[in-house]
């Protein structure tokens, strides 16, 4: 690490690509301060696959998944190359996706900058230089090309923007032009490991995950800015990841060696473990320090002049309550987060086996600042399995699969608000994370399982009517609107919505799926199984 500081510090890496921001800096904690330049989100619609033999007929094509044809990737490599053959040094790291050994892929990370090096250190399973040489003698199972800000060239066929990502799962290579965004790199990863980990009769997962003392795992899915990484660290549980994981036969295991958490507002008060974290080896991205006397190099979290979008990235072990290594057994409870920019959705639910499939494949939030390109204030999405942008495959694939080790595993899965109540954006506000993690600590301890429910008929949910720390008015968000009318208009807009984004994927899912796990428009037609 402390070599990769010296060469981030050198004249030709001290400023972004664009020469806009900089020079890179040292922050009195010690955490490696960077500039990605431009981007400071992920661009998601300039991502393509080759398509080939091998990917022609498994991958899921559309918006989401773009082919990209094998002449196409080829010059888009080699300009890559090209670049990197052209400077004065590169830098090459070896490492893992993923903590169990039988899953796990050996990743190569090739990058013109150093702090892209360091990045991908701290994100990949680490080893001893013995180990690694040994590992990657036979050559890695995939290779990342990073050029950073380096454009791609639009003249080529399928390329329309400066900025690619280009996976060619035949070559087994993730080619990055145009953007020093660390993120795609880390999401890249994950883009490939739920391409391979079905294949293998695992479920991988973008979620964050821990461990209670008495060896209980949680899994909370998330979509960036709905609470993952914040919920996930709790003082009285073990945090197995907070990102992406994968689900198998015996285990769950994370994916990555380390954190990216999104850090605007970030203090030791609110958040102890992630502020605590950012030292010697972190990397604060796009996040920039007090200047004035006194204060000098001492992180403004507050700041997000770059971007909404501040990160910060650390190995798992500077967090306190880690569990090393990174795997936990079958979890006794998942949890689906969304931010409900309506304020229509309750602050918890529970759902059952058709419920958890619809709601998983849904995947309904609100985009909130920052996280990608060109958004700015909360913005209503779907993204299927909540991460769309990673799946490879029909997000049914995964849904059956979650289903079924569910079902397995005797799993509660829980749906919970982390949006707005008393009001959609604009007019309530955002639930507290006190009374949110009240909710998880009533899951933690059975109490919510056994309470009494009541059930909200728009959505087909089983509300608790009760949760030791939450405002019980809030707990059926129609009770606390200022105009109950309002909320039934509003509920009915988010219901139809739900409806119209399932048509996308109803030619693979089941009718029973549609029917009895999706909202009810038709209030004179009685639900499926209601709640007893």
């Amino acid at each position: 690490m402390a070599e990769l500081y010296e060469y981030a510090m050198l004249p030709e890496h001290m400023w972004s690509p664009d020469e806009t921001v900089g020079p890179n800096s040292i922050t009195e904690t010690g955490a490696l301060c960077i500039s990605s330049g431009a981007k400071t989100g992920r661009v998601p619609k300039q991502k393509r696959i080759v398509e080939d033999e091998l990917t022609k007929d498994t991958i899921h094509w559309g918006d989401i998944n773009i082919p990209m044809s094998e002449k196409g990737y080829r010059y888009t490599k080699q300009r890559a190359v090209d670049f990197m053959n052209m400077r004065k040094r590169i830098f090459i790291i070896d490492g893992y996706a993923g903590w169990d050994e039988r899953y796990r892929i050996k990743t190569r990370v090739i990058s013109v900058r150093p702090y892209h090096a360091l990045f991908m250190k701290q994100m990949l399973m680490r080893a001893d230089i013995p180990t690694l040489k040994k590992d990657f003698i036979p050559g890695p199972d995939f290779t990342i090309l990073n050029s950073g800000e380096f454009v791609a060239d639009t003249n080529v066929n399928d390329i329309d923007s400066q900025t690619s990502v280009s996976v060619n799962f035949t070559t087994k290579e993730l080619v990055i032009l145009g953007t020093s965004y660390a993120g795609e790199m880390k999401k890249g990863v994950f883009g490939i490991m739920h391409y391979y980990m079905p294949k293998r009769g695992c479920l991988s997962m973008h979620c964050s995950a821990n461990i209670g003392p008495e060896g209980d795992t949680t899994i909370l899915f998330g979509l960036s800015g709905t609470g993952k990484t914040t919920l996930s660290s709790d003082p009285k549980r073990n945090l197995i990841g907070d990102d992406e994981h994968v689900w198998t036969d015996t285990n769950v295991f994370n994916i990555e060696g380390g954190c990216y958490a999104k850090c605007e507002g970030l203090s030791r008060q609110k958040e102890p473990d992630i502020y605590d974290a950012v030292r010697f080896g972190a990397i604060v991205e796009n996040t920039v320090y007090h200047k004035e006397e006194g204060r000098q190099r001492i992180i403004d979290y507050d700041d997000i002049s770059l971007t909404a979008n501040t990160r910060v990235v650390y190995p798992l072990e500077h967090i306190k309550n880690v569990q090393i290594p990174a795997i936990g057994g079958h979890p006794k409870n998942i949890i689906f987060l969304t931010c409900d920019a309506f304020g229509v959705m309750p602050p918890v639910s529970k759902l059952d086996s058709e419920q958890a499939m619809y709601h998983f494949i849904s995947g309904y939030t609100s985009k909130v600042a920052g996280t990608e390109v060109g958004v700015t204030e909360p913005t209503m999405t779907f993204s299927a399995c909540f991460g769309e942008a990673f799946l490879p495959l029909h997000p049914f694939v995964y849904a059956e699969k979650l289903a079924e080790m569910c079902e397995q595993h005797k799993v509660n899965v829980w749906l919970i608000n982390t949006g707005w109540v008393r009001g959609g954006y604009g007019v309530g506000k955002r639930m507290s994370l006190t009374q949110t993690r009240a909710i998880i600590d009533s899951i933690h301890d059975d109490s919510l399982n056994m309470t009494d429910f009541s059930y909200m008929k728009r959505f087909n949910l089983k509300v608790p009517n009760e949760c030791f720390g939450v405002d019980p008015d809030i707990l059926r968000p129609i009770n606390c609107w200022p105009d109950r009318e309002s909320y039934k208009t509003a509920a009915k807009s988010l219901a139809e919505k739900f409806v119209a984004n399932f048509k996308r994927y109803e030619d693979g899912v089941p009718d029973d799926v549609i029917r009895i796990g999706g909202p009810n428009l038709d209030f004179t037609t009685p639900p499926e199984q209601p709640p007893q």
